[in-house]
C-alpha cells in the first residue's frame, strides 16, 4: 500500500477519535510536539502517554516533509549549506520522537505500545525510505557531491557530503523508477516482518514459566530461591517458585539444580522459542525476511545481503568476516570438546549409561569450576550487588576521565526502577543525563542495551548534551537482599556503560557524522569489560552486601585462575551464532528453505558443532539479526574484540591501568569523534599501529605459540653481509613498536 493511503487512513482515524471527545474539553497540547523545557532537556516522561505517539509521529513527518520539499524544490544553486547542511538539520523533531519511542517500546512494550508500534512504525520507515528515493532531493545532493572538490570544504564538510551521497546510493537513489518502487515495497515488508518477529519473541518469553515447590528448589542458593519466589508473587502464585526464560532466571537454575529433567524442560523451552508451529512461530518470517533481503541486495547491485552490509563496515567483505570466524572456530571447538570431557567424567559417575545433553552444560561446568578452581560463583555474587558494581564503574570513569555522576531526583522517569544521573565533566560542564533501568519486566525486551532518548547535537554553535539510557535484565532485589549480580551480569553492566560513555563523550558537529562503522561500535563497550575484574578495580567496589568486607585476595586469585574456564564453550556458541548469521545472509540465490535444516547443516554437518552445544541464538529467536539491526553483523562483537583487547593491552603495557595520557587519547581520539573519521584511522591514532589480534586470542585461551623455526645452514647458503642494504626505517617517536596487521586481517566480538 502506498504511503499516502496509509497516512490518509491514519489521519482519518485520528480525526474520528478527536470528534468523539467532548466539545467542551480544552484540547491538551501534545508534550511530544512542544519544546521540552525540562531540566537538561530530558523527555517529559510524567506528561507523555501512549496515545500521544501516533499524532506526534504524523505531525513530525509532515514537518519533515516540508523541510525536505524546501530543499528539493529550491531554485538556488546547490551548495553545502542549502543542501547538505539543510538536510542534516532536517527532521529533528521526528528523530526525537522516534528515539524516545524506540527506547520506551524496548523497555516497556505494553499491549497499547505494541499496537502503536505495529500501526505506525511501518509508516515511519516508509517515510524515511521515500526521502532516500526522492529524485529532486538526490539531484541536488549529487550536484554538491560532484563539485565537492571545488567548494573549499573543510574535512568534516567533505566527509558529511560524501557520507550523505553514499547513504542515498546505498538506499537506492540510482535505481530506475520501477526498481525504486519495488525497493520501497521490500523495505515496508521487512519492517512489518521484523515487528512481528520481535512481538512473537516477547509473547513466547511471557508465555512460559517453570513453577516449582519448596522441595524442588531447596538445593538452590538462597538468592536464586528468593528471586524465583518473588517472580511467583508477581505472577499471583504465592507459595510457589517461578523460573522464566529470562537469562537472569534460567541460567541460575541450569547452574545449580541437580534435577536433570527440569533442566532439560526449561532449556528446551528456551531453545524452541518461536519454533513450535503455533501463532508465535517465526520460521516463515525468517524465510520471508531472507528472501526479501536477497532481492534487496540484488536490486542494489550486491551478490548477497552480507556483501551489501559488510561493504559499509571495517571488514569490507564477507570473506574477511569468514576468515576471522574460521580462525576462531576450530581452536574454540577443540577447547569446548576438552571442557566436555572433564564434565563427562562427573556426569557418567551419576548417569553411566546416559548421554550428556545441552541442558547439562551449566550444572556440570559449575561443578568442575568448584572442583578445579574452588570458585563458587554464588559466593562471588555476594560482593557484586548492583549498587556496588554501578558505583565501581562510576569510580572507574572518574579515574580515567575525571568525570562525576550525581543522582538526579528533580526530573521525571518512565519507570520507578530507573535511577537517573547527571554526568559532569572536570570543567563542570554537563556531558549528559544517564538513566539506568536494571531489572526484568514482562513488557521489557530480553538482553541488555544502551541507547539515546535524545541525541547529542549542536544548536546555535553550542553542544546540546544527550540523554542516554542503559536497559538491562539483571537479577532483581528480593526483600532485604539487594540485587546480587552474577559475574556475567557485572561484566554486562560495564559493557553497556562503555556504550553510554561513547554517547556522553560524543562531540560531533554534524548529525550525519555521529555513527561509526558497525564493527567498530562495540570497541568502546567491550574495552570496559577488561577493567571490571582487574584486582585493583575490583577491590574498589566489591564489598560483601552484608558484612561490607572488601572482596578478599584469595577469592580474587580464584577468579583470575578461572578466567579462561569454559571459554571454549562461550566462544563456540558465540561464533556459531555469528556464522549462521553470515550463512543465511550470504545466500546469493533464494529458494524455499527449511530454516531448521539450514541451521543444522551449516553448524553440525559442515562445521562439526557437537550436539552438546547450541549456538547462542537460533534463527527463530535471533532478535539481533531479525529485529535488532545486526543482520550480517553479529560478528561485530568478535571483530571489535580484536580492537578492545589490543587497546587494553596499551594500558597494561603502561603499567598503569588508568594511565591518564592513554585515557585522554582514548576519549578524544576515539570516543568523542563519533563517525567524523573512519574507525581504523581513529584506532591508529590512539594505538600507533593497526590492531594485533594476539591479545584477543590470548584472552579467549585460543593463542598457540608459533613453532620455532630451526634451519640448518650450509656454506652455499651464507650471504655476504657487507653487500646488504641494512637501512632500517625508524618508527615515529612515541609510537609503540609492534607488528603491523593489515585491516583485512582483523577479526572480532558482540553480546
Amino acid at each position: 500500500m502506498k504511503r499516502l493511503l496509509l497516512l490518509s487512513s491514519l489521519i482519518m482515524t485520528m480525526t474520528m477519535n478527536s470528534a468523539c471527545t467532548k466539545e467542551s474539553a480544552e484540547p491538551e497540547a501534545n508534550p511530544l510536539l512542544t519544546e521540552w523545557n525540562t531540566e537538561f532537556g530530558v523527555p517529559p516522561f510524567d506528561k507523555i502517554r501512549t496515545e500521544h505517539f501516533e499524532p506526534a509521529f504524523e505531525e513530525a513527518m509532515k514537518m519533515h516533509n516540508e523541510e525536505i520539499e524546501a530543499i528539493a524544490s529550491s531554485t538556488e544553486e546547490p551548495t553545502f549549506e542549502n543542501v547538505i547542511l539543510a538536510f542534516d538539520n532536517s527532521g529533528m523533531k521526528l528523530t526525537d520522537i522516534n528515539l524516545l519511542f524506540g527506547m520506551l517500546s524496548g523497555s516497556d512494550l505494553t499491549p497499547e505500545m505494541q499496537s502503536v508500534q505495529e500501526r505506525v512504525m511501518p509508516i515511519v520507515d516508509e517515510h524515511y525510505n521515500a526521502i532516500k528515493l526522492n529524485e529532486p532531493l538526490f539531484e541536488r545532493i549529487k550536484a554538491v557531491y560532484d563539485k565537492r572538490h571545488k567548494l573549499g570544504l573543510d574535512e568534516l564538510q567533505m566527509r558529511l557530503t560524501e557520507k550523505t551521497y553514499n547513504n542515498f546510493v546505498r538506499s537506492g537513489a540510482l535505481l530506475n523508477k520501477e526498481d525504486k518502487e519495488r525497493l520501497m515495497q521490500i523495505n515496508s515488508e521487512l519492517t512489518k516482518l521484523s515487528i512481528r518477529f520481535g512481538n512473537n519473541m516477547l509473547a513466547e518469553n511471557a508465555n512460559y514459566a517453570l513453577e516449582l515447590n519448596m522441595q524442588q528448589v531447596a538445593e538452590l542458593p538462597e538468592s536464586v530461591r528468593n528471586q524465583a519466589q518473588e517472580e511467583a508473587k508477581r505472577a499471583g502464585k504465592t507459595g510457589s517458585y517461578l523460573f522464566t526464560l529470562d537469562k537472569s532466571s534460567m541460567i541460575p537454575f541450569l547452574t545449580y539444580s541437580s534435577n536433570r529433567d527440569l533442566r532439560r524442560e526449561i532449556y528446551d523451552a528456551y531453545l524452541n522459542r518461536c519454533n513450535n508451529n503455533d501463532e508465535y512461530d517465526n520460521k516463515q518470517i525468517v524465510e520471508d525476511m531472507t528472501r526479501l533481503r536477497v532481492e534487496k541486495a540484488k536490486l542494489l547491485g550486491f551478490d548477497s545481503y552480507s556483501h551489501y552490509v559488510t561493504a559499509d563496515q571495517m571488514a569490507s567483505t564477507p570473506e574477511a568476516v569468514y576468515e576471522l570466524l574460521d580462525e576462531i572456530w576450530e581452536p574454540a571447538l577443540e577447547s569446548a570438546k576438552a571442557e566436555l570431557e572433564a564434565m563427562e567424567e562427573l556426569f557418567h559417575d551419576e548417569y553411566p549409561d546416559a548421554e550428556f545433553e545441552r541442558s547439562d552444560w551449566w550444572y556440570y561446568a559449575e561443578r568442575v569450576r568448584k572442583q578445579k578452581y574452588q570458585l563458587d560463583e554464588a559466593a562471588v555474587s555476594q560482593y557484586l550487588s548492583f549498587e556496588n558494581v554501578r558505583q565501581g564503574m562510576f569510580n572507574l570513569a572518574n579515574r580515567l576521565y575525571k568525570i562525576d555522576f550525581y543522582p538526579l531526583t528533580t526530573v521525571s522517569s518512565y519507570h520507578s526502577e530507573c535511577s537517573v544521573w547527571k554526568v559532569v565533566d572536570s570543567d563542570n560542564t554537563v556531558l549528559g543525563v544517564l538513566y539506568i533501568d536494571p531489572y526484568p519486566r514482562p513488557t521489557k525486551g530480553v538482553g541488555a542495551w544502551c541507547g539515546y532518548f535524545t541525541e547529542q547535537r549542536y544548536r546555535d554553535g553550542e553542544r546540546v548534551a544527550p540523554v542516554i539510557g542503559i536497559v538491562c535484565n539483571f537479577t532483581p532485589p528480593v526483600g532485604d537482599t539487594p540485587s546480587l549480580l552474577t559475574m556475567d551480569e557485572a561484566e554486562t553492566l560495564f559493557h553497556e556503560f562503555g556504550h553510554a560513555l561513547h554517547f556522553l563523550f560524543g562531540d560531533v558537529k554534524y548529525r550525519g557524522l555521529a555513527e561509526v562503522e558497525g564493527d567498530f561500535v562495540e570497541l568502546p563497550s567491550q574495552i570496559m569489560e577488561n577493567w571490571a575484574f582487574e584486582p585493583e578495580i575490583l577491590r574498589g567496589y566489591a564489598t560483601h552486601y552484608r558484612t561490607k568486607e572488601v572482596i578478599p585476595d584469595p577469592l580474587i586469585r580464584k577468579m583470575q585462575n578461572a578466567a579462561l574456564f569454559n571459554q571454549g564453550f562461550i566462544t563456540t556458541e558465540l561464533a556459531a551464532a555469528a556464522l549462521i548469521d553470515m550463512d543465511i545472509h550470504s545466500i546469493e540465490s533464494f529458494a524455499d528453505m527449511d530454516v531448521e535444516a539450514f541451521e543444522e547443516y551449516n553448524l553440525a554437518t559442515r562445521r562439526g558443532l557437537i550436539e552438546q552445544i547450541a549456538p547462542r541464538y537460533r534463527y527463530t529467536y535471533f532478535g539481533h539479526i531479525f529485529n535488532g539491526g545486526y543482520s550480517s553483523g553479529y560478528y561485530f562483537y568478535l571483530w571489535a574484540e580484536v580492537l578492545d583487547q589490543d587497546a587494553f593491552e596499551a594500558f597494561r603495557e603502561s603499567r598503569d591501568l588508568c594511565d591518564p595520557e592513554l585515557a585522554h587519547s582514548f576519549r578524544y581520539d576515539i570516543l568523542a569523534q563519533g563517525g567524523q573519521k573512519p574507525g581504523m584511522e581513529m584506532y591508529r591514532k590512539f594505538r600507533g599501529a593497526d590492531p594485533d589480534k594476539t591479545a584477543m586470542l590470548k584472552a579467549r585461551g585460543l593463542w598457540r605459540e608459533p613453532e620455532p623455526v630451526v634451519d640448518t645452514l650450509t656454506d652455499d647458503m651464507l650471504i655476504d653481509i657487507s653487500k646488504l642494504d641494512t637501512t632500517v626505517e625508524r618508527p615515529k617517536p612515541g609510537l609503540p613498536v609492534r607488528p603491523v596487521i593489515s585491516p583485512k586481517d582483523i577479526k572480532s566480538k558482540v553480546r
